[in-house]
């Protein structure tokens, strides 16, 4: 069995964005979007429902998310940046109406349900194989793709580790499957 691998590539992550949009699947782009965004596994991203994001009094979206992660047990507060709030009001204004209690990635299998794990890897899976996205790409590379970019923009790996609630760097490392190309950019720019 081979190892999930983050989205490495900016442009096929562009790329698999505009797979869903081109198709009008704005709930697959909005999955694929805050999976990236906000680095939560699948099973917390399914679990997911409006009253986590929106403040239906208000009507407005919260700065914060806040999430009970089910494998831990502990709470996480994720900021929703400016991608994942885009994604969240495109699919809001496409399943209209909507109310606190229904899940974002509702099954369309009827019912208010989210989509199983099963589903969101078929997604996903038959995306990347259709663009030819290079690696083993699964719902976990979304997480993945998030602490290797981040990596690239230069957050440090403690504070990766700490927002992945990793016990370990040495786990936090594997998650960012650095590889020799990785380590042979750094010494090519480098350039003292």
């Amino acid at each position: 069995m081979q190892k999930t691998q983050p989205i490495k590539d900016l442009t096929d992550i562009q790329r698999l964005k505009q797979y869903y949009l081109d198709r009008q699947q704005i709930r697959n782009y909005t999955l694929v979007t805050l999976g990236m965004n906000t680095s939560l596994r699948i099973g917390d991203l399914l679990l997911l429902k409006w009253e986590n994001v929106y403040d239906f009094d208000s009507e407005c979206y919260y700065r914060h998310l806040k999430v009970l992660e089910q494998k831990t047990g502990k709470n996480t507060l994720i900021a929703l940046n400016r991608a994942s709030l885009l994604a969240l009001n495109n699919l809001k204004n496409s399943q209209s109406p909507i109310s606190g209690k229904d899940y974002i990635f509702r099954s369309r299998e009827g019912g208010n349900r989210p989509i199983s794990r099963i589903q969101a890897f078929r997604i996903i899976k038959n995306a990347a194989s259709e663009l030819h996205i290079e690696g083993t790409i699964s719902c976990h590379s979304l997480r993945k793709t998030f602490g290797y970019h981040a990596w690239r923009k230069g957050v440090p790996p403690a504070v990766i580790m700490t927002i992945y609630n990793h016990s370990s760097l040495e786990i936090t490392k594997r998650y960012l499957s650095i590889d020799q190309d990785d380590k042979d950019q750094v010494f090519l720019e480098l350039n003292l």
